[in-house]
């Protein structure tokens, strides 16, 4: 399987990326793809031994499109076609200036020119057709989507203002040869001119507005610094960034920026990792913990090993997912997108019958071609294209200055479905880092006790065993040799001595497995340990037990404050752990939790989850992304913790850089106020062409006498996709708490 995110050359609207979608779609096999006008990107899904790069891009050719070369991905495509819109633009409105003046300007009271109407039309003649060969790159486009008999927004942008063209090109050649003929009709050159200066203006204000919504994306991409200095034959060398490998020390002096991610090696600082996790507060680093890439260094100079590079860098995979969710659809934009691939040749049909209704109806040819050509000009394909993108874009955006990664966008939809939030306890509502806090022996087996403890532990990485074993090397216990070890799963561990007594270190239910019973005293023990939130583990030599350690794990700072909140704006908050029901009941009580899901072993959390969905419960499952990967999945939404540098890519739909549970809240506050936007911008792009194409047909004609003008629905047409970005654009100013 592979994914590749291709740039595509020559959309010009929503009609474009639907159509491009549909054809991809059409190959079976291609897994999936996702062509966003937006960002001006195509991310699809392949098997590379079924369909090649090439042939892949034959299929967007064949649809009349273009495909970036590698080489040019780092260009700033964007900004190349700004500039040359707004020269396109420029450029028609300079002969667009006389072209009014010689049409409109005696009516709105300016000085006529001496000049006969032969001359006066010649001029509007010459000036509208240098406007046509300006704005040429629409004809173009606009022609070959026709011949491919898949018109866009251009082609009818093409058809209305040719018609007007050379309508009025008919009647210039009656005024030089039958002037007697041409009656009291009018020339609508100044009608085309205009329309394509509308049109510029708006596709150069779309594009400019566009851009803006992926500033967050390019602002993260320049992060990162362009050079490094490393230790290389034991002097210091600056090289660019693209050069720094693995396992190279990397020295950083204050003020400078971390370029890559790694491991401090000498010295001690103080970091502002803000732009990567959102946390305002400058960190403190010393000897053996992490920095990441583009942050900056404060005060200290320090030296690091660098571990992760290119695109192993945590900056790098920020802007990985962040342009995988742009890239990706939420569902709301499905309507949209089926309307978008109908609407042009909608639109044309319209506007053809619009203009024999009203030839039928006894009026004159030229009021008809006033009502096609609005029809063409007033319809916006583009709004339908643009709403949900650049909304997407924003939130994406929003989510990712305060440490919260949205993988896709059906997940940022989703969000604020959800009414029922799963909180893994181990590392997610607690630190992680477990501490035996209490020992209790029987039978003066005190020694013997930690012992047996100890000597397991050492075998173990699971978070309680790591636990044993620091309390063990920090008490001197000495290790005992073992045999045949084995650790089970949720469960704990079993080996044998050297003598083959059979020894245990774990739950009640590796206990009851293996066939040891506990005694009135060991129970009383075993409860009040638990009753004080400690995860209680037994420790047994033969089928005796010999110990209880009292093992506890901190709450996180922030993890009551983050309940509260969930649960004050209506969320049920559930908890799940594979503790003792005691145990967790004891904690559950600590934070306010009302319903706990307790002595799940990791391989049936999912299981859990898909009996609270059954329930017709829309659920969110918050866990490390690693142990809980299964239940992550199987959730309506998985929100994955991002620890320090190793952000888990496959685990959860939102990851949380800061592991702060408080931005739980926030992602559904994100999530909420972006779908707010995606459906106000989906309302007035429907809005717009359900009033707007009646309204250019005359609809209002036999109530009011008006008929919309040509050059009053180019405005309008243009300044609607620019009104529905800049909605969007509204969200970089809201506040989240």
């Amino acid at each position: 399987m592979k994914n590749i995110t291709l740039r595509i050359t020559g959309m010009n609207c929503a009609s474009c990326s639907t159509l491009l979608e549909k054809n991809l779609h059409d190959d079976t096999r291609i897994l999936s793809a996702s062509v966003n006008i937006a960002t001006e990107k195509a991310n699809i899904r392949f098997r590379p031994e079924d369909i090649s790069e090439t042939e892949i891009g034959d299929i967007i050719r064949h649809s009349g499109f273009g495909v970036a070369e590698k080489h040019q991905e780092k260009e700033n495509f964007r900004e190349v076609k700004i500039q040359k819109l707004r020269k396109q633009f420029l450029l028609s409105l300079l002969f667009g200036i006389p072209l009014f003046f010689l049409s409109m300007g005696e009516a709105i009271g300016l000085p006529s020119l001496p000049v006969s109407q032969l001359t006066n039309v010649t001029l509007q003649f010459l000036l509208t057709t240098v406007i046509m060969v300006v704005t040429a790159p629409l004809y173009i486009s606009g022609f070959v989507k026709l011949i491919q008999r898949n018109p866009n927004m251009d082609s009818l942008v093409e058809i209305g203002t040719l018609a007007a063209y050379f309508y009025s090109l008919t009647l210039f050649f009656l005024l030089i040869f039958a002037p007697e003929n041409m009656g009291n009709e009018y020339t609508y050159f100044e009608s085309a001119g205009f329309i394509l200066i509308f049109i510029s203006l708006g596709k150069y204000l779309e594009e400019k507005t566009k851009g803006k919504t992926s500033e967050a994306i390019e602002k993260l991409m320049g992060l990162q610094p362009k050079t490094a200095v490393v230790f290389r034959n034991n002097s210091e060398v600056s090289v660019p960034i693209s050069d720094v490998q693995k396992n190279d020390i990397v020295l950083i002096k204050p003020g400078e920026k971390i370029p890559v991610d790694g491991i401090i090696s000498e010295g001690a600082s103080t970091i502002d990792e803000s732009a990567i996790t959102g946390e305002s507060i400058p960190v403190q680093k010393k000897q053996g913990d992490t920095v990441i890439g583009a942050t900056i260094n404060k005060t200290g100079a320090f030296r690091f090993i660098a571990t992760g590079v290119g695109e192993e860098t945590m900056l790098a995979q920020i802007v990985k997912i962040m342009e995988e969710a742009v890239s990706s659809k939420a569902p709301i934009q499905l309507l949209a997108d089926k309307v978008s691939f109908y609407f042009v040749p909608t639109v044309m049909g319209i506007a053809t019958l619009t203009c024999f209704a009203w030839i039928m109806a006894g009026f004159s040819f030229s009021f008809a071609l006033t009502a096609f050509v609005s029809v063409l000009i007033i319809a916006c394909p583009c709004s339908l294209g643009l709403a949900t993108p650049t909304a997407i874009m924003m939130g994406t955006g929003l989510s990712a200055k305060r440490g919260i990664l949205i993988k896709n966008s059906k997940a940022l939809e989703m969000a604020h479905k959800v009414d029922t939030i799963v909180f893994d306890k181990t590392g997610t509502l607690t630190k992680g880092t477990p501490e035996v806090v209490s020992f209790h022996s029987f039978d003066n087996k005190e020694k013997e006790g930690k012992q047996t403890a100890f000597s397991l532990a050492k075998n173990s990485n699971h978070p309680l065993s790591l636990a044993v074993s620091e309390w063990g090397k920090k008490n001197k216990i000495q290790e005992e040799e073992l045999s045949h070890f084995q650790e089970k799963e949720g469960k704990g561990l079993s080996a044998e001595t050297k003598e083959k007594t059979p020894i245990l270190l774990g739950n009640r239910t590796l206990l009851e497995e293996e066939g040891v019973s506990l005694s009135p005293n060991e129970e009383s023990l075993f409860l009040a340990e638990a009753q004080e939130g400690k995860t209680p583990l037994f420790v047994a030599r033969g089928k005796k037990i010999i110990g209880i350690l009292g093992v506890m794990d901190d709450i996180k700072e922030t993890t009551p404050l983050a309940l509260q909140k969930l649960q004050e704006s209506g969320k049920h908050v559930l908890m799940i752990t594979g503790d003792h029901k005691v145990v967790a009941q004891a904690i559950a009580k600590k934070l306010g939790i009302q319903e706990v899901l307790s002595e799940v072993l990791p391989g049936k959390k999912a299981e859990k989850i898909q009996m609270l969905q059954q329930q017709g419960r829309t659920v969110a499952m918050v866990g490390d992304g690693i142990n809980d990967a299964p239940a992550l999945a199987q959730a309506d939404l998985g929100i994955a913790l991002g620890a320090g540098t190793d952000i888990a890519l496959e685990a959860g739909d939102i990851i949380l850089v800061r592991n702060n549970l408080e931005d739980v809240s926030r992602a559904i506050e994100i999530s909420k106020y972006t779908l707010q936007k995606i459906q106000q911008n989906l309302f007035w792009a429907f809005f717009y062409n359900i009033i707007g194409i009646p309204i250019a047909a005359g609809a209002l004609y036999p109530f009011f006498g008006f008929l919309l003008n040509p050059m009053v629905a180019a405005f309008a047409m243009s300044f609607s996709s620019v009104s529905v970005v800049g909605n969007s654009l509204l969200m970089k100013w809201r506040k989240f708490q």
